[in-house]
């Protein structure tokens, strides 16, 4: 009221003219082009210029509701609406009234007064400076985000005010030499710049999501460990598109979709999902039509799902992880919100998957490569060069504090060649895998059980005192002494099986009372085996003693 008081709006003759200019706001707000979250309006000051500063307020708040309606702004955003009313309504006014100051008046002929050329130009000037303020302000205020004037989306936005500006003055300059006609020849160009700067921008975005994708998949390469590569694969996706729900599912035998990762709400929840077949709910047909779909509401998905979705998740992504045409999993991300996801985003999400199913599978490889090379093949105990590194891993955490107390054993099987050459190298080799169960079962997680060469075992024993140890090493000797180990042989076409009683002569040391590194260690132990076990009788335990 006090704008139209003020400065009341010369209309006389100009009814049809001002509805043509709402109709060009009105295709140009409804193919917006958002830059920073801030909606770019090429016109406004035009408007100003030729009806006054009523009439421009009115049609930029008209466009603003039809921007955010064109946006799909969701409920918990739509403190935008006011925001935004209240936002351009200051800039508006504040950029009139400095207009006003500068003696500027509206519906002049710049032609025929070219004095007021540069309070014209001037104009646009000051709306857009105070527009970058306030934004920063409200950025500021309610994100805590501080806005630099370097930023990428700063001189976008910056930018193309300079290349749409001539264009303004062209079609201001125009209108008043000839007229509604004007909004012809230049409005239609004007409303196409907009609508090909939002194509170029949108193309921006694309080739950025394109160089992160680039970025993720060479950092998933980096890694070997399958939980990390996933792991690392939705961090990075998060930062790219809004993440609240995230699962990857793997494919079994059966054709059943078993949860291999759960992410909800940036906790790592555990598998205990119900799986879903082949063509149930959104994951199952995805792996029927090895098609990527993407769902903007609940709605759009609630009669399809049967699967583990939560009850506030809206947008949905769901894509095919293929490797050499063969699809290996499912990627489902969700988002609380409606309308979360472009179809430019799904193109992306497709991408990373084959990345990530290259990525997972050279994890997977590397991961059994090393299990086997860490494995004795006949026991399927861990090895010599497994405990050797583990030993040197259980003595750095002794010299960093992390660990106080370092127990081994070492046991050898005795007379085994006579078993050997009583009842074959097979049976030998029944009797060291039977041996190593035993071990297993009774260990358990209180150390590390390994082949260390021969008839020869070690079990590493973490924060296990030496006293300790000999009570494990005497269990040990008496699960192999008292009871047999049985032999399956076949003689003359008839299967048999025998029983055959052995022993074992252990020898245990412990760090870092008995040794300062991993060699002494084994040294000593091996030491206590042969002289104190061995040299005494066998089927004992002898304890290293300097």
């Amino acid at each position: 009221m006090l704008t139209y008081h003020f400065y009341p709006p010369d209309l006389s003759g100009q009814g049809i003219s001002l509805f043509a200019f709402f109709i060009l706001m009105f295709l140009v707000s409804s193919m917006p082009m958002v830059v920073n979250n801030t909606p770019i309006f090429l016109i406004q000051w035009v408007v100003f210029l030729t009806f006054g500063l009523l009439a421009e307020i009115i049609m930029v708040q008209v466009g603003v509701l039809v921007l955010l309606i064109r946006l799909k702004v969701q409920k918990d955003q739509m403190f935008r609406l006011p925001l935004n009313s209240l936002l351009f309504f200051t800039v508006s006014l504040f950029s009139g009234l400095a207009y006003f100051a500068m003696g500027g008046k509206t519906g002049i002929d710049l032609i025929a007064e070219p004095q007021y050329f540069w309070v014209a130009a001037a104009y646009p000037v000051i709306h857009f400076t105070l527009n970058q303020i306030l934004i920063s302000v409200i950025q500021a205020a309610l994100y805590g985000r501080r806005v630099s004037f370097l930023e990428k989306d700063l001189i976008w936005e910056t930018v193309t005010s300079l290349i749409t500006f001539p264009i303004g003055l062209i079609l201001y300059i125009l209108y008043a030499e000839v007229g509604i006609l004007a909004l012809l020849i230049v409005g239609v160009p004007f409303v196409s710049l907009s609508i090909i700067l939002h194509l170029y921008y949108s193309s921006e975005k694309v080739i950025d999501y394109l160089q992160k994708a680039s970025e993720i998949s060479h950092k998933m390469a980096e890694h070997l460990d399958v939980n990390e590569v996933m792991e690392l694969f939705i961090l990075k996706l998060s930062e790219m598109v809004p993440v609240d729900y995230a699962y990857i599912l793997d494919i079994k035998d059966n054709g059943e979709l078993h949860s291999l990762y759960r992410k909800e709400h940036e906790l790592i929840k555990p598998n205990d999902l119900i799986p879903t077949n082949k063509n149930e709910g959104i994951s199952g047909l995805v792996l029927a039509t090895r098609k990527s779909v993407l769902f903007h509401s609940k709605k759009k998905w609630k009669n399809i799902a049967k699967e583990f979705l939560p009850e506030d998740a809206e947008s949905i992504i769901c894509v095919p992880i293929v490797r050499s045409n063969e699809i290996l999993g499912i990627l489902l991300l969700s988002s609380t919100k409606k309308s979360a996801y472009e179809k430019s985003q799904l193109m992306i999400v497709d991408i990373l998957c084959s990345h990530f199913a290259i990525a997972i599978e050279n994890a997977r490889h590397y991961e059994e490569t090393k299990a086997k090379s860490e494995r004795c093949a006949l026991t399927k105990l861990f090895n010599y060069r497994y405990i050797e590194e583990k030993l040197n891993e259980e003595f750095s955490r002794l010299q960093n504090g992390s660990r106080h107390l370092l127990s081994l054993i070492i046991l050898d099987i005795d007379h085994f060649k006579k078993v050997n050459d009583t009842y074959g190298h097979q049976s030998g080799n029944e009797i060291l895998c039977e041996l190593a169960d035993r071990l297993i079962n009774l260990i358990d997680t209180a150390g590390i059980a390994a082949r260390y060469g021969g008839e020869e075992f070690i079990v590493l024993m973490p924060d296990t005192s030496k006293e300790d140890a000999i009570g494990w090493a005497e269990l040990i000797r008496q699960i192999i002494a008292n009871r047999p180990f049985i032999l399956k042989q076949t003689i003359d076409g008839r299967s048999c099986s025998t029983k055959v009683y052995i022993t074992a002569s252990i020898g245990v040391a412990a760090a870092p009372e008995d040794a300062d590194d991993s060699l002494a260690l084994i040294r000593h132990a091996d030491r206590a085996l042969y002289v104190g076990a061995k040299q005494a009788g066998r089927n004992k335990v002898a304890e290293y003693v300097k």
